[in-house]
């Protein structure tokens, strides 16, 4: 099937190279020149396991193409994909569309044929209805389809996500527009992934709803950790006990310092936005979204804290700078709150992130940022680790300490074994444990 994907950024580019390496015949459309040419070179514009191989390998078997020209890349299409961002609106926290809608506009410029369109976009209840109020104005008697395809892809993991679904939502009443989506998963259909058909304003609940519901799971299990401090519990072990419960389920109850990134922080507000339009306010949400901005600097205080009394010109230095492992997405990180909240205390900070890096940089000019590991530690009065890479799950501590001015670990991801960690002389700092 002819497919073009508008938006070749995280979730397109993912989207499209996914759907190539199934057999269809994909053109990726950005208005992005730059990145354009760089697809091209085969440079990818974000990290993510996986991507770039599988990019050049659909490129060079000739399904897989990059264009900045709408018209010529959707000239065969069967179906259009807009994967465009939707961040959230300055000022009140509501998705900013516009870019959905431009897409639309531009699509219905150029539409002569049957199509279907799909906003893969995270977008409110309702958007897909103006997307065909745009179609129905600006392409009249054209025979257009708009479909909600939300994505469910967590970054670092998004190649497997799209391969292997928990499922797929579709939403969609029109039985044509319905065969078009049951072709182009019908890759996933055979290793039997379900694939639940709604109404279009259902998928577009479904997609804030989980996130929405994930975020509050993350933000419930760090106030146990806090109450496990203050009891003396583990919260490891709390969360294991209650993630043993198949109504449960052990998956994002791993206390750390919030949650951030491109979805959650964004979608929660956008949900609340809809529910406050809406009057049916939403106040477990509100809550989740309240304490999860209070935690990252509470994280910072738990810091400083281990500093002693006067902070002042000491020297911390951290592991990890962006909001999950695998990914060198900064956006929301817990750490930009982390590290303001030391920088105002007077702190000197030094970082290393093994993809990280040169996002944070602009985001965070006042740091050192080092090559490695050990290299934070050079004088340090304490090392954090802020996100739990691969990297930084067996590191010698033997040798880290040897390079700090005082040994002290703060473990914002309980990733090692505080007993182990004290008999190397350091003192220990976790998340809800002793």
């Amino acid at each position: 099937m002819n497919i073009t994907m508008i938006g070749a950024g995280y979730v397109g580019l993912v989207s499209g190279a996914c759907l190539a390496d199934f057999g269809h015949r994909v053109t990726c459309v950005d208005l992005d020149q730059s990145k354009i040419d760089a697809l091209h070179a085969g440079k990818m514009p974000i990290y993510e396991p996986g991507l770039a191989e599988l990019v050049s390998a659909n490129v060079a078997a000739g399904r897989l193409h990059f264009s900045i020209d709408l018209a010529a890349g959707a000239r065969d299409a069967e179906a259009i994909f807009i994967a465009v961002g939707t961040p959230s609106r300055r000022g009140d926290g509501h998705a900013d569309l516009t870019y959905v809608y431009q897409a639309a506009r531009d699509i219905a410029a150029i539409a002569t044929r049957p199509l279907v369109i799909v906003t893969k976009s995270t977008v409110p209840v309702g958007t897909g209805d103006e997307v065909e109020r745009i179609f129905r104005e600006d392409a009249p008697g054209v025979d257009v389809q708009v479909v909600s395809n939300p994505e469910f892809l967590r970054e670092g993991a998004a190649i497997g996500d799209f391969k292997r679904p928990d499922r797929i939502v579709i939403g969609s009443e029109d039985p044509r527009a319905q065969g078009v989506m049951r072709e182009i998963y019908r890759p996933l259909y055979l290793n039997q992934s379900p694939i639940l058909f709604t109404g279009r304003r259902t998928a577009e609940l479904t997609k804030y709803a989980a996130n929405a519901f994930l975020a509050t799971k993350i933000t419930f299990i760090n106030e146990i950790a806090d109450l496990c401090e203050a009891v003396g519990a583990d919260v490891k072990d709390v969360a294991r006990g209650i993630g043993l419960d198949n109504r449960i389920g052990p998956k994002f109850l791993n206390a750390g310092p919030g949650y951030g990134g491109s979805c959650f922080p964004k979608d929660t507000l956008a949900l609340l936005k809809t529910a406050d339009d809406n009057a049916s306010p939403m106040r477990i949400v509100e809550a989740v979204v309240a304490v999860n901005d209070s935690r990252k600097r509470a994280m910072g205080r738990k810091i400083l804290q281990t500093l002693g009394d006067e902070p002042r010109g000491k020297r911390v230095g951290l592991l990890g700078l962006t909001f999950k492992p695998d990914t060198d997405d900064m956006r929301d990180a817990p750490s930009l709150a982390i590290v303001q909240s030391l920088l105002d205390a007077g702190v000197e900070v030094r970082a290393y992130d093994p993809e990280g890096i040169e996002a944070a940089r602009a985001l965070m000019p006042d740091v050192e940022y080092c090559d490695s590991a050990y290299a934070v530690a050079d004088g340090a009065h304490a090392v954090a680790l802020i996100t739990e890479w691969n990297a930084f799950r067996a590191l010698d501590l033997k040798a880290l300490g040897e390079r700090m001015t005082e040994k002290r670990l703060i473990d914002l991801r309980n990733v090692y074994d505080p007993t182990e960690v004290r008999r190397l002389g350091f003192d220990y700092v976790g998340v809800g444990r002793d």
